[in-house]
């Protein structure tokens, strides 16, 4: 068995939870709906603090530029970080996965917390976490997004790059079905946007992005054996942050 084998081996307990959390049923009404997004839109903005951390590490971003690692490895980061900051939405006009989850809520006339526009506004990270317990936002949120910027600050680049890669359990399109149907047919141009976001999700971040990550994870791990050890461990921590953020939106706190 691959080193890679191994380390999806070992996530599959977690996954199993997730597969089978009571999140996947959550979704019966559109204040359920509100409830999940205002929770979750945390998790689509500090991803792009992930992306940009693994750029920064694995190309060049100062000056004067020289090149920096791999050419494959930063083709392979630079075109995931083109597709996160810099995707299409439906009308073909440039955005960000971001940009485009605050649209749909938007159109949906859900409010993101006061908090995650603070958040954006805190330009260190140092910063941000002594920040994060302070502010008027669920538990659950708190402690996903210390442990994202916590690892950023902390982990080695291997273990950021495998909590992107396997440890960002994103939400399962599905469970949105029912709901988004029910508002499809009560308001069918309130969820364009949600839908075209849930489409790029499948076919670029599940996809496309996924298989572009795994190679990045066999180039930093190699035939390291601490290397993958320590990418599984923190791969594993990731999902338990993400069944915390999941059973926090669940228990409505």
């Amino acid at each position: 068995m691959k080193p890679i084998e191994k380390l999806e081996s070992r996530l599959a307990p977690f996954k199993e939870i997730l597969f089978n959390h009571p999140i996947n049923q959550f979704l019966q009404s559109s204040s359920d709906l509100e409830l999940f997004m205002q929770h979750h839109v945390f998790a689509v903005w500090d991803f792009m603090s992930l992306v940009k951390k693994l750029q920064v590490e694995l190309t060049c971003t100062d000056q004067p530029w020289v090149p920096n690692g791999k050419a494959e490895i930063r083709y392979l980061i630079n075109e995931i970080v083109l597709g996160e900051e810099s995707d299409v939405d439906q009308h073909g006009q440039y955005t960000s996965h971001f940009e485009l989850y605050l649209k749909a809520m938007e159109e949906l006339s859900i409010m993101p917390s006061p908090t995650l526009h603070a958040f954006t506004k805190i330009r260190s990270i140092d910063e941000l976490i002594l920040a994060i317990p302070s502010y008027q936002i669920p538990e659950s949120v708190k402690q996903f997004l210390t442990f994202t910027f916590t690892s950023i600050q902390t982990k080695s680049i291997e273990e950021i790059a495998s909590i992107f890669t396997f440890g960002r359990e994103d939400l399962i399109p599905g469970m949105f079905q029912k709901i988004v149907d029910q508002i499809k047919l009560d308001r069918p141009d309130k969820v364009q946007t949600l839908v075209y976001y849930l489409e790029r999700h499948i076919e670029v971040d599940g996809g496309h992005h996924a298989h572009l990550a795994h190679r990045m994870m066999e180039y930093l791990c190699q035939d390291d054996s601490n290397a993958w050890e320590r990418a599984t461990l923190a791969a594993e921590e990731a999902l338990r942050f993400r069944i915390i953020l999941w059973d926090g939106i669940v228990n409505r706190t």
